[in-house]
């Protein structure tokens, strides 16, 4: 069965800078993407920064050249570089991960950046 746990989020003033990790656990036969999503309150999840299977990263046009996200394969780990943060950088951020048919989630850390 595969686990994801995040890690890394916590308070942090505007132009600070955190770095999110996502470890995973077990096995995906077909790993697809490995993405990281935040939710805002009130607001929809949406999509920060994805990279393929094959390295190829994607990020969101709202955190571009601020946030990075990148893997250590060997630790089965995902992480998210975020630097220069922002108070509407404030919001739960998830991993996900897409393989075998299906996504993998988890639990979430907070982020939250003061002004």
């Amino acid at each position: 069965q595969v686990q994801l746990v995040e890690s890394g989020g916590g308070l942090v003033q505007a132009g600070g800078s955190l770095r999110l990790s996502c470890a995973a656990s077990g096995s995906i036969l077909s790993l697809n993407a490995m993405n990281w999503y935040r939710q805002a309150p009130g607001k929809q999840r949406e999509l920060v920064a994805s990279m393929t299977a094959f390295g190829r990263t994607n990020t969101a046009d709202s955190v571009k050249g601020r946030f990075t996200i990148s893997r250590d394969s060997a630790k089965k780990t995902v992480y998210l570089q975020m630097n220069s943060l922002k108070p509407e950088d404030t919001g739960v951020y998830y991993c996900n991960f897409v393989g075998d048919g299906r996504g993998y989630w988890g639990q979430g850390t907070q982020v939250t950046v003061s002004s």
